[in-house]
């Protein structure tokens, strides 16, 4: 009997498994020289699976030597380009040639190989994956660990140790004295992969070059070798007792907050501080509340009910994940080990879609959470996102956070006497009141502080003038969530026949409901003036539109010099106060209407009247000359003639050069006057 085998079945040990039962005893065994390609490749890349295929073909030489079979190598060795485009089929081509060339019986555990072959006529011989294992038989790294092991740590050349206890009281005592060698990881690292790939409730969750990640029930195994890490390294991570979500500190408060729904959940702590166990824990829970959960996880280690569906990046990539889970409508989704950037952005999509999300997040302290978050997310977002932090540690909650934007002055700053009003991202602990960390712009720059301690109720009463309206509650003034796009378009609204470009607003506040006069827009329209003025000599005029964007009216010779070289300026402004502005001339400004000076004639004035400044025109008021003709005169310089209308006014076009050369001239300070003609 003739037997070619795939790259498949060498791998996962299948061939000498079979001719150890005594099933392919005598056959002639034929390896294509592509299998030995394939797996070097793997092995060159320090995938373990490249290791576990090239021990499989060195047992069937040991074989050949013991007279069981007779062992033959075949075939050309593939070429770089071919070996490069295993994935898409070109190896498997080569060896189901092999097979057609000898007339032999193909051996696969690949479905797709399998039916490749058969349609090209070839004998198969398709053997599953086994699911029939004694996966019960102990491992080699099963003499590790006892009931109190949950952590061990192996590398070659160094002896075996591991962490015993709990996780809230645990010690790093050393197993053996002798220390690891390199065949004996090899071969623990082979066996626990071969166990993943055939055990229910295992799989190999990361095969990259150097690092092999799989799950065995409960037990995560970690493979690192050269030339990732300087030498082979195991680690595995286990459980070691099951813990109840009612015996966590304050259970109670935290499945109001859950079952509230209100917004995301953080879950921070330092690593191993006990994250995922709580997350577990909050998932069966919600779970057991007829709630729809899902999992993002890499690696999938959380050990929840069958009912909740464990989700990895999808093609690598976590955003497709996202995309996919919000096809899928579930009711939460529990986020484990967010890392990067990418998975905060991930959070955040999901929350502001309306999902509620549950995500882990490594920090020491609430103020470094704080600090992570607004590193990766635009800090007035950030409550949008994220509603609820539980901080872990040793294994138990340690504080619960409710996450505010509140309207006022940061602790910090009011102890140096600055009076400034801005918008503060507020940590406070749920349970005591008391504030534990503040986010605010401060020079343009994100500054997180500690919230000092300070109980919000002991905290001296701002001044009037920095009062938060009093519509809104005392105790927390929460941002509603409104859209990323609408505020970008509210604050970048600009008149189509505005010659001034604004850049858009870098940041944008929150909305609060308004009820009478708000008395922090005053503040705000201070500061806005004083940043102004720092590229503007003349007169500046600030009204605020709403809470997040300002018009400024300045002196029309100033608008250049206000919004400054590709609005660099005008940005800097923006930053700093974190509102919209919108700069304007200051002969824009509805309804203003300025004097001209008065010269007296003994006891009355010749030649007064009032400039009123509109939109599109320059409306000059003089009623006592109406439907006159007039001269206009700068001293005794002559400017022009015009008509007076039945209402007394001379209207003059906003971008003539007449108009300009009135505004101009009255700026400087001239004599303008108007004489009837004779």
């Amino acid at each position: 009997m003739i037997l070619v085998p795939d790259t498949s079945v060498v791998i996962d040990g299948r061939v000498t498994a079979l001719i150890e039962q005594g099933e392919y005893r005598g056959a002639t065994i034929i390896i294509p020289e592509a299998v030995f390609a394939e797996l070097e490749a793997q092995a060159n890349q320090g995938r373990e699976i490249g290791f576990s295929g090239l021990s499989e073909l060195q047992k069937l030489c040991r074989m050949k030597e013991d007279g069981l079979i007779n062992l033959e190598y075949v075939g050309v060795r593939p070429k770089l380009e071919q070996v490069k485009l295993a994935g898409g089929g070109e190896i498997d081509s080569m060896i189901r040639e092999v097979a057609i060339t000898h007339n032999a019986t193909f051996l696969t555990s690949d479905y797709v190989q399998a039916e490749v072959a058969r349609a090209k006529g070839i004998n198969v011989v398709f053997l599953r994956p086994e699911v029939t294992d004694n996966f019960a038989a102990p491992l080699l790294i099963d003499a590790f660990f006892d009931e109190n092991t949950f952590a061990v740590y192996l590398k070659e050349r160094v002896a075996p140790y591991a962490r015993k206890g709990t996780i809230r009281e645990s010690k790093l005592v050393t197993i053996r004295d002798a220390p690891a060698t390199e065949y004996e990881l090899r071969a623990i690292a082979q066996e626990c992969l071969e166990r993943a790939k055939r055990h229910p409730d295992g799989f190999v969750e990361v095969e990259m070059p150097g690092v092999t990640v799989s799950q065995i029930g409960s037990m995560r195994i970690t493979t690192t070798r050269p030339p990732f890490s300087d030498g082979i390294e195991i680690t595995i991570v286990r459980p070691t007792r099951e813990v109840s979500f009612d015996s966590y500190n304050y259970a109670a408060a935290l499945k109001e907050r859950l079952n509230v729904g209100n917004g995301g959940m953080l879950i921070v702590g330092t690593p191993g501080s006990g994250k995922s166990t709580l997350e577990q824990n909050i998932a069966t829970y919600l779970s057991a509340e007829n709630y729809i959960v899902k999992t993002i996880e890499s690696p999938r280690d959380l050990m929840v009910p069958d009912k909740i569906t464990q989700y990895t990046a999808l093609d690598g990539s976590i955003s497709a994940t996202g995309e996919v889970l919000t096809l899928l409508r579930p009711d939460y989704v529990v986020f484990d080990e967010m890392r990067r950037s990418e998975e905060l952005a991930v959070f955040a999509d999901l929350r502001l879609s309306g999902i509620r999300v549950i995500g882990g997040l490594h920090a020491r302290s609430a103020p470094d959470a704080l600090i992570r978050l607004a590193s990766l997310v635009d800090l007035n977002l950030i409550p949008q996102i994220v509603a609820t932090v539980v901080f872990v540690k040793d294994g138990d909650i340690s504080e619960l956070y409710s996450v505010s934007t509140v309207f006022g002055v940061p602790a910090a700053l009011e102890r140096i006497g600055d009076p400034q009003v801005r918008p503060i991202v507020r940590f406070t602990n749920i349970i005591t009141g008391v504030v534990a960390a503040e986010a605010f712009r401060y020079e343009g720059e994100v500054t997180v502080t500690s919230g000092g301690g300070i109980h919000p109720a002991e905290q001296q009463a701002p001044s009037a003038a920095v009062q938060v309206i009093n519509a809104v509650p005392a105790e927390v003034v929460e941002t509603t969530a409104t859209s990323v796009t609408e505020s970008y378009e509210d604050d970048y609204m600009v008149d189509d026949d505005d010659a001034s470009h604004i850049p858009p607003p870098i940041h944008t506040m929150p909305t609060y409901e308004v009820t009478g006069d708000n008395p922090a827009w005053v503040v705000l329209e201070k500061e806005i003036q004083k940043e102004i003025s720092r590229f503007t000599e003349g007169e500046i005029i600030v009204r605020m539109i709403n809470d997040t964007k300002a018009a400024v009216y300045i002196e029309d010779a100033d608008v250049p010099a206000a919004i400054g070289k590709a609005g660099k300026n005008i940005a800097a402004v923006v930053s700093k106060v974190g509102i919209g502005i919108d700069v304007r001339p200051l002969s824009d400004l509805p309804g203003r209407e300025v004097s001209t000076p008065v010269v007296p004639v003994g006891t009355s004035a010749a030649g007064a009247f009032k400039i009123r400044s509109e939109k599109k025109q320059l409306a000059l008021i003089c009623p006592e000359y109406s439907n006159k003709i007039v001269d206009l005169f700068s001293g005794k310089e002559y400017l022009f003639t015009a008509t007076v209308d039945v209402r007394g006014e001379i209207h003059l076009a906003r971008n003539s050069s007449i108009a300009m050369e009135m505004i101009r001239r009255y700026g400087a300070g001239e004599e303008l006057k108007i004489r009837p003609v004779d």
